[in-house]
Parts: structure tokens; C-alpha cells; sequence
């Protein structure tokens, strides 16, 4: 595609408008925590005009900005921090399963059944009928649900259910059918179709890319529906906190350019929304991205400069709230399906011999991106759960740098959630920021230690050894992996590593409140090359603001997780309130 054309445009660098001569906003009477440094820093007060921040220090100085029309905060004694960044989500996946049935907490097959009979009737008589969210493993059966018991629901309509990792799902003898699925259709490589004793009939569940290939051909969400689906999930957002959300893998759904598109032309999102293109995806999305900034002037005066204008920062990546700063690729599964150098300590279910997990796409697939995108803006996000996996990145890296050399480019390792120590120095040496997703400890915990052992999962998530190196990492939710994207859930894990069972996963790789937080406000504007305007509490960012009802460097760690959100301020404009 039309890169060179398109990059400029959308992933330019950010400028940082002028001060106003008076404060629109003083904020006081509470702690404010800026995050910038390696330990707390707190600031008596904060001034914002035109949605930047133009002071952050003692209350004295900060009235001398203030006038007449200046707005007065007290805090009354809560704790304002930057805004929280999403490091890794799936915010319109998320906005679609709003409008599908909730799986979560599914305790048996009947179970799930019974709600899913609940969504068929509210379900238009054209549409899929849909869920997500159970587990496998936390039904009393102990599997997925099959095609024969998923058309106890419908026998004519396409019945489809995911499971809450988003790897794992099960279909109906309909929705095979409208996927073009068939007994003799192969399974795709890095997937599979369960099959019956005879190898060939389908029984409905399936793993990985076998999965896309059915989810890709459900009916595409339009108008309304579309609508909500962008609005729903930055509600939801912008509840838990957040300013800046991601799609990390836009084109899971055959409709999720459209969608966008249309968040764009009608000025639908609050809050920023960072894009990552799912592989496959990328050359339609670059098309439309290309689309959007050249079938409009884009000179002064021009429909994107006015889609731009409420911008104080200058930030020319952005186009009505939405940026395409990526492509995200799979290399390997979920924690069953994670692909590792050494075969699992226990197989999970259904798994025989020297299990090792799956590769997702061959070498010469990711070699190629790399040898396209290294040298531009375009950041590279690699979905890894397993040390092979990461191998597999680490490679496609080197050759880039041997062709190119090296480049900021901060490429983006979602999850990383088992690293060698030669990995991690490979790592430091290429700039790769791993993305931890800590709320999985919770879920999760229990079953990595039975099935990876005790030193991967001791060693999982390495936040104090990367700290310890002096690197930087993120905490991320994947929601709806996590069925809500709470920051501050994610703060909580890293800082106890409690799972479900308060078996604490890893005890070695705790670390502070701070840290955590710094993961998912600093560190997190660094990982998306937002650092210039998002992250800290600093005069020339953006206003990007939450308001908690507790401060959680001084409650007890594990009650992190249930402080509340008050309040949440994008550029200097309430989005949220409780």
C-alpha cells in the first residue's frame, strides 16, 4: 500500500501548543502524583488550560495563574494520577460483546446453553447469536460445549461461543455452513477443528486460526449496532480510568474498519484509540487509513484539519481521536497453547506426547514485515505467551537490524509471559518492551503452575527482572480477555501475583505499588511514543486525568484493586464520573 504517503500523516511527530494566559481548571486539596521519576513525586496543585497542563507544583504559584473564570477543584482529599493507557486491548471486540451474550462464570454446559437460549431471544432473526467468556476448564464437564449441543439452541441459525481467552471457541452445524466449513476442509496451520473418532466429521469446538476462519464470517456490525459498539466500550474505558485506549488486532472482525471509519466521521470516541492492524488485515487497513487522510483536503481549513482542531497537543497521528500506530501479529496461543522451546510439565486436556503448543505463521511471514516496517513508524506488536515464541521475534529483529540497522522502534512483546534470561538481554539490545497481562494471574495462575511447572511459572511476567535490568514494561489487560479492562486490577496483580486459589504465582517478580503504576501511566505512553504528551502530570501534556477514591501507594496492597474511580479528564474534559 500507499505507506510513505500515508505514515507522514498519521504517525507524524507531535508538536505541544502555546500556554493560555489564565487557568481554566485548578485542581488542590488531595494527592497528585505525577509518575515522573523512578519514586513518588507529588505536586500541591495542577493547572490546566486550553486541555494541557500548564503547572504542576506549590498552590501558591498556581493561583497566580487562576482568574476570575478559572474553575476551582477541591479534591477533597482523593488522589489524582495521569490518566491510565491501554498498553494492549481489544476495545471494538469488546464494544461487540456488549451486544453478545456473557459466558463469564459459566458454571456447566447447561448453563452456558441456557443463556445463550437467553441472547437467541433478543438476537435479529439474521444475525449470529453469540457469546463469550466461559472456560473450558471451569465447567463441570471439564470441555467445550459441541455442535450438537450448541443447536439445542438453534438448529438453523449460526451459534457461535468463544471462550474468555479469545483463542478457544465452538460452533453449530449453521455456522460451519456459513463459514464454508466443511468435513473436508483441512485444518489451517496453527489451528484446529476438534474432530470425532472416524477424524473427519466436525464435533464443533476449535482452536486458534481454525477459530478466525468461522469468527472472520460473522454478519457485519452496521449503523447503530456499529455505533454502539464504539460508544459501549469507551464508557467502559473511560470508567476504569482510561484516556487512551487500544484495538490491538482491528480486522478480528470482517467489519472492524467500518466500524471505525464511522467512529471517525461522526466524532464518536472521548478518548484516544491507538490502532493495531491483526496481520492479515494490515494492507485493507493501510487502504483505508490512506483513504482518510487523502479523499479530504488535507491542507488548513481542510476536513481533517477540523477533525483535529480540538487537539491541544498538535498531535498530527490522531484523526478524531483515532491513530493507526501498528500491526499485530500471533506467534503462538493462550496458556494451553503456548509455544515453548520445551514441552509442557503436564499437557492440558485433549493434548497427547511431548506437547509444545503451536506456531502460529511461518518465519518468512514475519521476516518480511519486519523488513518492511522496521524502518518506519508503523510499531510491530507480536502476541507470545512461550519462550519459542519470543525466539521466533527475536530472530526477525535481528535480521532487520542486520539490514537496516538499528531503529527506535520500540516493537511491542504482548503478553511475553515466559522469557529465557537470554532472551531478556536480547531484548534490552533491540528496544522490545513486553506487555504483561497480569490480571491472567488471577484466572490463570492456578493452571500455569500445574501445566508449565515451577520455573516458568515462578519466572512468568518478569516484572522485577526487568525492573532490576533497567527496562521498561507495561501492564495490560486484553480485554475482553479480562471481562473488564481495570487498571487498577492490573496494579494489584503485579504488585501480590495472588491467583484464584491466593497462591501467589511467582513471589520473586513482585513489585511496588509505584512501579506498577508506572507501568501502566509512564511506561505506557513510552510503549505507544506518546511520552511527549501522555504518561505524567508535567506542564506541556496533555490533560489527561483519573481522580481515585484512595491513593494506592497508601493502602494495603491488596486492596488496590478496589479502589474506585471518580472521576476521569480527557484534556481537560470530564468523559467519566461516578
Amino acid at each position: 500500500m500507499r505507506t510513505a504517503c500515508l505514515l507522514p500523516i498519521l504517525v507524524a511527530m507531535c508538536g505541544v501548543a502555546s500556554a493560555a494566559e489564565t487557568a481554566d481548571l485548578l485542581y488542590s486539596g488531595g494527592d497528585i502524583l505525577t509518575m515522573r521519576g523512578a519514586t513518588p513525586d507529588y505536586v500541591e496543585s495542577l493547572v490546566v488550560a486550553e486541555g494541557k497542563i500548564v503547572f504542576a507544583g506549590p498552590l501558591a504559584e498556581a493561583r497566580k495563574l487562576a482568574g476570575p473564570d478559572t474553575k476551582r477543584i477541591d479534591l477533597a482529599g482523593k488522589t489524582m494520577l495521569p490518566g491510565f493507557i491501554d498498553t494492549h486491548g481489544h476495545f471494538i471486540y469488546f464494544g461487540k460483546n456488549l451486544v453478545d451474550a456473557n459466558l463469564f462464570g459459566c458454571t456447566e454446559i447447561a448453563d452456558l446453553v441456557a443463556r445463550m437460549q437467553a441472547q437467541a431471544d433478543h438476537t435479529p432473526a439474521d444475525g449470529w447469536i453469540v457469546g463469550f467468556g466461559y472456560q473450558s476448564r471451569g465447567l463441570k464437564e471439564g470441555r467445550p460445549p459441541t455442535s450438537a449441543e450448541l443447536d439445542q439452541i438453534s438448529a438453523d441459525r449460526p451459534v457461535m461461543v468463544v471462550d474468555s481467552s479469545g483463542h478457544l471457541g465452538a460452533a453449530n452445524a449453521a455456522a460451519f455452513k456459513a463459514a464454508g466449513i466443511t468435513a473436508a476442509t483441512p485444518d489451517p496451520t496453527g489451528g484446529m477443528f476438534s474432530r470425532g473418532p472416524d477424524g473427519r466429521s466436525l464435533l464443533g469446538p476449535m482452536e486458534e486460526t481454525a477459530l478466525n476462519a468461522v469468527r472472520s464470517k460473522r454478519p457485519p456490525f452496521t449503523g447503530e449496532l456499529a455505533a454502539q459498539a464504539v460508544t459501549g466500550a469507551a464508557k467502559v474505558w473511560a470508567s476504569h480510568g482510561q484516556t487512551t485506549a487500544m484495538e490491538a488486532g482491528l480486522g478480528l472482525g470482517n467489519d472492524d474498519i467500518a466500524i471505525v471509519l464511522e467512529a471517525i466521521d461522526n466524532h464518536l470516541l472521548p478518548i484516544d484509540l491507538y490502532l493495531a492492524a491483526k496481520d492479515s488485515a494490515l494492507d485493507d487497513t493501510l487502504a483505508a487509513a490512506y483513504s482518510v487522510a487523502s479523499q479530504y483536503d488535507p491542507q488548513a481549513g481542510g476536513i481533517v484539519e477540523k477533525l483535529r482542531a480540538a487537539r491541544p497537543d498538535l498531535d498530527r497521528r490522531y484523526v478524531n481521536r483515532v491513530r493507526l500506530g501498528g500491526v499485530k501479529f500471533w506467534l503462538d496461543g493462550s496458556l494451553d497453547t503456548a509455544w515453548f522451546t520445551q514441552p509442557y510439565t503436564q499437557n492440558p486436556p485433549g493434548k497427547a506426547g511431548a506437547f509444545s503448543g503451536y506456531r502460529q505463521i511461518p518465519d518468512e511471514v514475519l521476516d518480511a514485515v519486519f523488513e518492511k516496517y522496521w524502518p518506519t513508524e508503523l510499531q510491530i506488536h507480536m502476541h507470545m505467551n512461550g519462550d519459542a515464541a519470543a525466539d521466533q521475534a527475536l530472530a526477525a529483529i535481528d535480521k532487520a537490524i542486520r539490514r537496516h540497522g538499528m531503529h527506535d522502534h520500540r516493537p511491542v512483546f504482548v503478553h511475553a509471559t515466559w522469557l529465557r534470561p537470554d532472551q531478556i538481554e536480547r531484548m534490552k539490545a533491540c528496544g522490545a518492551i513486553p506487555s504483561f497481562l497480569t490480571a491472567g494471574i488471577i484466572p490463570g495462575g492456578d493452571a500455569v503452575v500445574r501445566l508449565w511447572g515451577p520455573e516458568r511459572s515462578a519466572g512468568a511476567m518478569a516484572s522485577r527482572t526487568f525492573l532490576r535490568a533497567g527496562l521498561p514494561f507495561t501492564y495490560s489487560h486484553d480485554a475482553p480477555v479480562s471481562p473488564v479492562p481495570s487498571i487498577l486490577a492490573l496494579v494489584d496483580a503485579g504488585v501480590n501475583r495472588l491467583s484464584g486459589s491466593g497462591q501467589v504465582v511467582g513471589p520473586d517478580e513482585r513489585i511496588s505499588p509505584y512501579d506498577a503504576l508506572r507501568a501502566v501511566t509512564a511506561t505506557a505512553a513510552y510503549q505507544l511514543k506518546e511520552e511527549t504528551t501522555k504518561g505524567t502530570l508535567e506542564p506541556g501534556k496533555l490533560a489527561d486525568l483519573v481522580i481515585l477514591d484512595r491513593n494506592p501507594l497508601k493502602v494495603e496492597p491488596t486492596a488496590i484493586k478496589d479502589i474506585v474511580v471518580v472521576e476521569t479528564i480527557k484534556e481537560g474534559r470530564t468523559v467519566f464520573t461516578r
